[in-house]
């Protein structure tokens, strides 16, 4: 599932693999919409040309078109409820209650899957005309979302997805070219992206993974470029999987501007110079990055989350997937506040019985704050020893309601941040990265967008409208005893040696009982070794030095070279490896796996 509401419309070129592949996986490679068309084309009976939310599918009718007069179309919406019976269906999981939600940007998820999306009499009928015109033409394409559902991919010849990755499905919605599934009423954004997140994303990616899982593809199709698809069979797709779980992956980054957003990371990573600021690098957030892999003469974007509900247990280790399922349960992005207009919003995330009873939510949202960069910043964390939370609350309440600001260094605490400095941030703890930093944010699954902003210095966003505070959610979650002389120590830990040797060391820099993952640093002049053991996936990011060369000692050809503030993936299938420093200080490498 997405959150994202506005990303910034670049794909990174520098965040590209480049497997070795056998002739044998990459000739099914195709580029170009003639020629997938063409393919498609010659299917002998009924394709079902499936694909994920946003996918589009009229410039690829055309070339089958092209390619075979005698094809007839089907759209599978006639099969879906109408919009009346989907609005109903769906009323208990977005409720209206704007004192709680001013936005009306939260709701509850209640996991369905495709089948509630068809009426069963319509889906009966639309499988007897698809019977009924294979009888009469060579070719008989049903598309759409969920064309490949149980009921029509028992009667096709040949089954296709149309992928599409979260920020490309995010750009269609705001450009008015996407609507709910089955939704025949005009909606503004905030509606639209809400219903998405609740329902339509989640049915669409478990019907994915199930379609994968079951081997019951023929075709993947990146259909990210409209008029630039690219196809390959869905065996050779397995085969790319496959060699991606033995060595070190970079997924591809989005970038979102922000009110408060700084300049460093845009200038590092040559961003597009129309960019306002970049406020959020989500560099490996699961549910809204992609996977970009150069497969024979085609770039294919990938949405991760295809890619880490289909391989679980290889990608992330057998204890993840008993204890989270199929999802990458850990998320990494950047907050950039450097040369920024201002702190972030004083802030607090729900722990995880608040997420279960309010919002359908199976986690936590925990996170934590790693300085990568500062310049005389400091960081919010917990309250003062002294706050009277009384007044405190009067005066979120009066900053929301009569738009009347507030010293909030009186009541919320803050330390001077340095380069290095580790936070710990459980749900429940109040906090925000304060300005001219940037801080790696390391939090648990993305879950919805449940920050709830106490206080936000009464600033509008970049549209102009004044950010909304959730100051209800936030009170009944915030837990006040966490206080300075609390915290100092045990969330703002001191770095634990673990283990060492001649030029290197590794350190656990944050742990803490109420978050399911442990944050260590390796320290090393010249090279450093681990292994995931077959067991636990690792996440690394190079936070000081250059550049390093991060390989499989068991095949060295499978490595990655990271740039400063690269995130990279190590499958918990990929045993031994070693870190090379390739520049000529010595350099500090963040390391992330679960507890």
């Amino acid at each position: 599932m997405s959150f994202m509401f506005n990303p910034y419309p670049y794909v990174d070129p520098n965040a590209i693999n480049f497997p070795e592949f056998s002739a044998e996986t990459t000739k099914s490679a195709l580029r170009g919409n003639i020629k997938i068309g063409a393919l498609l084309a010659e299917t002998k009976g009924i394709l079902a040309l499936d694909g994920y939310v946003g996918a589009s599918f009229p410039e690829l009718l055309v070339r089958i078109e092209e390619a075979n007069a005698d094809v007839k179309f089907f759209n599978v919406a006639e099969a879906y409820k109408s919009s009346e019976e989907l609005e109903e269906m769906l009323a208990e999981s977005l409720p209206t209650d704007r004192v709680i939600d001013p936005i009306l940007l939260f709701g509850k998820s209640v996991h369905r899957e495709l089948d509630s999306l068809f009426d069963s009499a319509k889906l009966a009928a639309l499988a007897d005309k698809l019977q009924a015109a294979a009888k009469e033409n060579s070719l008989v394409v049903v598309y759409g979302c969920g064309a490949a559902c149980e009921t029509l991919r028992k009667i096709a010849a040949k089954v296709a997805f149309v992928d599409v990755t979260p920020m490309a499905v995010t750009v269609r919605i705001r450009a008015g070219k996407v609507t709910p599934l089955g939704d025949k009423v005009k909606r503004a954004l905030p509606y639209i992206f809400r219903r998405m997140y609740y329902y339509d994303y989640e049915i669409m990616m478990l019907h994915r993974k199930q379609l994968m899982d079951n081997n019951a593809l023929d075709y993947y199709i990146d259909g990210n470029n409209i008029d630039d698809l690219r196809l390959i069979a869905f065996a050779d797709l397995e085969k790319v999987f496959a060699e991606m779980l033995q060595r070190p992956f970079r997924c591809t980054p989005v970038y979102i501007e922000g009110v408060w957003g700084g300049q460093f990371v845009k200038k590092l990573r040559n961003l597009p110079e129309d960019m306002r600021n970049c406020a959020w690098v989500f560099d490996m957030i699961p549910n809204e990055v992609s996977l970009q892999v150069k497969v024979g003469p085609c770039t294919f974007n990938i949405p991760f989350s295809t890619f880490f509900r289909h391989c679980g247990e290889k990608l992330m280790g057998k204890e993840s997937v008993e204890r989270f399922g199929c999802v990458f349960p850990i998320r990494f992005n950047y907050d950039d506040t450097y040369g920024g207009s201002g702190n972030m919003s004083i802030q607090v995330h729900p722990p995880c019985k608040y997420n279960q009873d309010n919002f359908g939510e199976p986690f936590q949202q925990d996170e934590s704050y790693y300085c990568v960069k500062t310049a005389g910043s400091k960081t919010y964390l917990g309250l003062t020893d002294d706050c009277n939370v009384e007044e405190f609350y009067k005066c979120i309440d009066k900053a929301e309601k009569e738009y009347v600001a507030f010293d909030h260094d009186k009541y919320v605490n803050s330390f001077p941040s340095e380069e290095g400095d580790q936070f710990l941030l459980p749900g429940g703890t109040i906090h925000a990265s304060g300005r001219n930093q940037v801080v790696l944010e390391i939090g648990s699954y993305t879950i919805g967008s449940y920050t709830f902003k106490l206080y936000d210095y009464l600033r509008s966003d970049l549209d102009g409208k004044p950010r909304p505070i959730h100051s209800i959610h936030g009170k009944n979650v915030l837990v006040t005893d966490r206080r300075r002389s609390a915290v100092d120590g045990v969330l703002r830990p001191k770095p634990i040696t673990v283990r060492e040797g001649e030029g290197w060391k590794e350190e656990i820099v944050g742990e803490h009982d109420l978050i399911y993952f442990s944050l260590r640093r390796f320290s090393f002049d010249r090279s450093v070794s681990d292994s995931t053991e077959g067991k636990k996936f690792h996440v690394l990011v190079l936070v000081q030095g250059d550049e390093v060369l991060i390989y499989s000692k068991k095949d060295p050809s499978r490595s990655y070279h990271a740039k400063y503030m690269d995130m990279v993936v190590l499958p918990a299938d990929l045993g031994e490896y070693g870190i090379i420093n390739l520049g000529k200080t010595p350099c500090k490498v963040t390391k992330t796996m679960l507890k």
